[in-house]
């Protein structure tokens, strides 16, 4: 009887009451969260009550010498990066700024969980013990997990369900957590900042999904597709808290001392360039001069994400600058001519441009990385600096670094791959009927998932700043 319930709970037709899923997913995931975790999940020495112990046995004689007081200022603000930074910057659509910013903190929160989880059994298991040590440093590297997820959302933003944006949350952390495990763990390759971990992944991961989910009438709800003047300010806010706290992002989990400071300085360097050439190539792009709030509000990140793979190297302060230039550049000429053609031409419609800002800057930092890695020398960073920038530790302690090079370059492929197959095969899951997914009507519209009297009516202004809509006749 309990099967056939659930059979016709998850089956039944759109036109019942899908809304009900919900609850049921959030109250059935957090009870298996809740026991998974009572069974796997432990305080690491330095989080546990034992740590005053470990410090006498240790000879550590100052409590300052726990990680949290290193990591945490990071952690900070990589949090704040998650749930202000991605939250704000999708709230750009007229009648979706709920479902943006909303949405975006169900699936952190919901990601956060199953990432400690998976990364736990990939990095973290103790094999004596069967149980994952969990402290400052994993709470950073599952906000990176989740990132990813947030990215591979702005693609489909407005045309799915809560329900199918947890699945696809669900299933991304998973394949997250296991090409972490080949890019880090088997191929060796350096990825700091994450353009090949999480940017490109997320990115493709994001893209595939999206061209599997293409909705060829999706022009029913195209009145809701643009900006208006205040939904475009609150994106803005957005864009400023991931351009401020960026170089942390890069940073956060580096080894203390000169790849940390090296890291943060080469995204800060890197970030300001952005700006430039996305501000000049936005003006020029336009007959009238104007800028593009889309193109400020995106292209000027797509530095942070690029330096992402490279920020510990030493690709030196001008070579930073130049890296920034030329994503500037990039970024800004595919909101103007690559997007529509992904859209016309290969069916992807792509709502937050996430191609742009971070599948081809992703790829960028990926290369830069794999050419800097490849023509690291002693002469530049030193022996023991060549150890700790490329851990050429344990069993890689004989690579070269133009083997590095290499297994830079696989890591970008590995992450491309994985972006893009377990997308595509994600997205054919969430075609099934039973997600409780939008009409095509109703996409862009946050009266489908949130309370109506807390809405307001569709002003009766025209689209503008919107690569996916057509400009009005009397401006073209």
């Amino acid at each position: 009887m309990g099967t056939h319930l659930l059979l016709y709970y998850f089956c039944r037709p759109k036109n019942t009451n899908v809304r009900l899923k919900l609850p049921f997913v959030c109250f059935a995931w957090q009870i298996a969260m809740i026991i998974l975790f009572g069974v796997f999940v432990r305080y690491n020495n330095e989080s546990d009550a034992h740590w005053v112990q470990n410090m006498a046995q240790n000879n550590i004689t100052s409590a300052i010498e726990n990680d949290f007081y290193y990591r945490y200022p990071s952690f900070q603000d990589v949090h704040v990066m998650i749930f202000v930074g991605f939250g704000f910057l999708m709230t750009f659509l007229k009648r979706y700024s709920f479902g943006g910013v909303g949405f975006n903190f169900l699936i952190a929160a919901f990601g956060i969980q199953w990432a400690l989880l998976m990364q736990g059994w990939f990095h973290s298991l103790d094999p004596s013990t069967g149980k994952i040590y969990i402290g400052i440093e994993n709470l950073i590297n599952a906000d990176f997990c989740v990132a990813g997820c947030l990215i591979a959302y702005g693609a489909v933003l407005g045309k799915v369900s809560p329900v199918q944006l947890m699945v696809m949350t669900l299933f991304g952390v998973t394949l997250y957590a296991v090409e972490e495990y080949i890019i880090l763990n088997l191929l060796h390759a350096i990825d700091a900042g994450g353009s090949m971990i999480i940017h490109v992944f997320g990115g493709y991961y994001g893209l595939a999904i999206s061209w599997v989910l293409y909705r060829p009438n999706l022009h029913q709800s195209k009145h809701l597709q643009g900006s208006v003047y205040h939904s475009d300010t609150f994106a803005m806010i957005g864009t400023l808290f991931l351009w401020m706290f960026w170089p942390s992002f890069n940073s956060a989990t580096t080894y203390h001392g000169d790849g940390q400071h090296r890291a943060a300085i080469n995204t800060y360097l890197c970030l300001t360039s952005c700006v430039l050439t996305t501000v000049a190539i936005s003006s020029l792009s336009q007959k009238t001069g104007k800028l593009d709030m889309v193109h400020i509000q995106n292209s000027t990140l797509a530095g942070g994400v690029a330096m992402g793979t490279a920020a510990v190297f030493m690709v030196s302060p001008y070579g930073a600058l130049i890296v920034g230039f030329c994503c500037g550049i990039l970024s800004t000429m595919g909101y103007l001519y690559i997007s529509p053609f992904l859209e016309k031409t290969l069916k992807i419609h792509d709502t937050c441009g996430i191609h742009n800002l971070h599948a081809m800057p992703g790829v960028i930092g990926g290369i830069v990385g794999a050419i800097t890695a490849a023509t690291a020398s002693e002469s530049v960073y030193g022996m023991q600096g060549l150890i700790n920038t490329f851990d050429f530790t344990g069993n890689f302690k004989d690579r070269t670094v133009f083997a590095q090079g290499g297994y830079q370059a696989a890591g970008m492929c590995v992450a491309m791959v994985f972006g893009i197959g377990g997308g595509a095969i994600v997205g054919a899951i969430l075609r099934f009927p039973i997600w409780g997914d939008p009409a095509d009507e109703n996409c862009n519209d946050d009266d489908v998932y949130w309370e109506e009297d807390q809405l307001e009516s569709v002003p009766p202004i025209l689209e503008y700043c919107n690569y996916m809509t057509n400009k009005p006749e009397d401006e073209s």
